[in-house]
């Protein structure tokens, strides 16, 4: 019996890993989706024989011991923070990020919310939000009768108003990183 509930652990890690890759295949064309990859790690040992002793009594002495390895079990699912490929989209506000870095967005409660997925707009007062409403965080507003918006590498957003030649800051960007839980505000770089 316990050689099947040992396989079947096996079955369920693999199942695992089937369940990710699938997830991994199905978000491929999804704006800021990281993969996943599932780890393993062995579960517990059952000393069959100690080290340094006979199987029997006349047998020599094994130094290493024999152990039986009870089954696999999944240890974590991680998410590898790899670059994807950049897209021109032909929208003035979509945004990528190269290297590290997260968006800031304000949520529906007012908390902070990070994504690398940097396909912007604006609403109805010019704010400029993710698709699904939220607002950038910090927050930047685009002047009514802006003709052309750009936005530099170092994260500075410029607006040209129809009755002016010269752009206008109207706000900058800025990026969270997260190392070790810690996240550290910085400029766009």
């Amino acid at each position: 019996m316990r050689a099947l509930s040992i396989a079947a652990t096996g079955m369920n890690a693999q199942n695992t890993a089937i369940e990710v890759v699938a997830n991994n295949i199905a978000n491929i064309n999804t704006t800021g989706f990281k993969k996943s990859r599932a780890e393993f790690t062995d579960l517990l040992y059952e000393a069959q024989r100690l080290n340094g002793v006979a199987n029997r009594g006349s047998d020599g002495t094994i130094p290493e011991g024999a152990q039986l390895g009870l089954g696999v079990k999944t240890a974590a699912i991680r998410s590898l923070q790899i670059q994807g490929t950049l897209n021109q989209t032909g929208n003035q506000f979509d945004l990528g990020i190269t290297g590290r870095g997260w968006f800031q967005v304000t949520d529906s409660n007012g908390g902070l919310t990070y994504t690398r997925a940097g396909a912007f707009n604006t609403n109805a007062q010019g704010q400029l939000v993710t698709l699904d409403g939220s607002l950038v965080a910090p927050p930047i507003v685009i002047p009514p009768n802006t003709t052309a918006v750009t936005i530099s590498k170092s994260g500075i957003v410029n607006a040209t108003i129809a009755t002016q030649t010269t752009p206008v800051q109207v706000g900058q960007l800025t990026l969270a990183t997260n190392a070790n839980d810690y996240i550290k505000k910085h400029l766009v770089s």
